[in-house]
């Protein structure tokens, strides 16, 4: 189950893996300040599942992250983020995602599906491009790439905050 950027990514065993909320993270990446610089942040994933089929095609990927765990070392950025200006944490606590296709480009598979955040559902790619053992379950890499905030709802803070993101996942995975 190893891979590099010139070797297909090998299939795990058909099964149900369960996410490792404590070994897993979800980081964000943005501009900020009218595009003078990168703000780095953290999620925290709060649970998941992952279902492989025999067939890689037919697997399915869920994921749950605490919109509220959103930390990026700045206290004040951390809550203006969470606030009603931008997240809105207290009306939407989640933010879900739901695969509805993965498609195997030997040395990555493109997981497609819903997010759901801000009370809105946009559909998004997640490359995966390196998947390793780890004990008897897994470990994965994925990025999301120029997510747009507006299409989430996420309008405000413009000149402030910038409007395309970027996430990358390292995610552990056990069977259930």
């Amino acid at each position: 189950m190893t891979a590099d950027s010139t070797t297909p990514l090998q299939v795990p065993a058909p099964g149900t893996y369960r996410v490792d909320p404590q070994r897993s993270t979800l980081s964000y990446s943005g501009r900020h300040r009218f595009n003078t610089g990168t703000v780095h942040a953290t999620f925290t994933i709060s649970s998941g599942e992952i279902r492989v089929a025999d067939s890689l095609t037919d697997s399915v990927v869920t994921v749950t992250v605490h919109a509220a765990s959103f930390e990026s070392n700045s206290a004040r950025r951390d809550k203006d983020v969470k606030s009603a200006k931008l997240l809105d944490v207290a009306t939407y606590p989640t933010i879900a995602f739901v695969s509805d296709r993965i498609r195997d480009e030997g040395d990555r598979w493109i997981v497609s599906g819903k997010v759901t955040a801000h009370g809105s559902t946009v559909q998004v790619d997640v490359a995966v491009d390196r998947l390793t053992p780890d004990g008897d379950g897994f470990r994965l890499h994925g990025r999301a790439e120029h997510l747009d905030r507006y299409a989430f709802g996420v309008t405000k803070g413009k000149g402030m905050v910038g409007r395309h993101l970027d996430l990358e996942l390292d995610v552990v995975a056990s069977p259930a």
